[in-house]
């Protein structure tokens, strides 16, 4: 079943292309495209659920910098399609809605733009989901520290009367930089790993590594 889809759609999609994965059949898809191949995905193909969607920041400097990510369920044959879009605006990276399709991505759609920045063009109600609505930050996004952002504490009566700001959490044995090899050994690893919280830090040494 996935190779007569995947055949079919390449045929009606000039500008698709199959992109490497090692689980599900995935392709790449143009911007402009992207609705149209969702509305046949569940029109003609069955794939009735949207199981998440997410983004990718591939960094400051890459162009694209933003990919958006899709995971469809085809649940009478039990197959997931991957469909992927590069998003032509690092700038300002937007990409159509899916609400007016899928249910499921009204809450998806509001945690990657809040947590990357992404706009969803038609989204019935797009606010942040997590941050409140004033934060000025993307946290998911590769230019943001993983130490946070010092900012002002959101509800502005409690700051008046203490003073207290939302505070940059220290780094632990930081800063961090990304691991070479397994998926295990690539995660942010800490530069300085003579202490941790089983080991008492240096008391010569400062709480934040500048």
């Amino acid at each position: 079943m996935a190779a007569f889809y995947s055949k079919d759609l390449i045929k009606r999609f000039k500008n698709l292309s199959a992109r490497k994965s090692t689980d599900f059949v995935a392709f790449n898809c143009q911007e402009k495209d992207l609705f149209t191949l969702v509305s046949i995905l569940q029109a003609d193909y069955g794939f009735s659920h949207l199981a998440d969607l997410t983004a990718i920041d591939n960094g400051p400097q890459s162009q694209p910098r933003y990919t958006m990510v899709y995971h469809f369920f085809q649940s009478i044959h039990c197959n997931y399609i991957r469909i992927a879009v590069d998003l032509e605006d690092s700038e300002n990276p937007k990409v159509d809605s899916l609400t007016g399709l899928y249910a499921s991505a009204d809450w998806h759609e509001r945690e990657t733009y809040d947590l990357l920045g992404i706009h969803f063009v038609g989204h019935p109600d797009l606010r942040r989901i997590l941050m409140w609505d004033d934060y000025p930050h993307h946290p998911l996004r590769k230019d943001f520290p993983l130490a946070g952002i010092e900012v002002p504490f959101p509800a502005t009566d409690v700051q008046k009367t203490t003073g207290v700001k939302v505070q940059a959490a220290p780094m632990m044995g930081g800063p961090f930089h990304s691991g070479q090899g397994s998926s295990s050994q690539s995660e942010p690893q800490a530069s300085d790993q003579s202490w941790n919280e089983q080991r008492e830090k240096p008391a010569d040494q400062e709480m934040f590594n500048k």
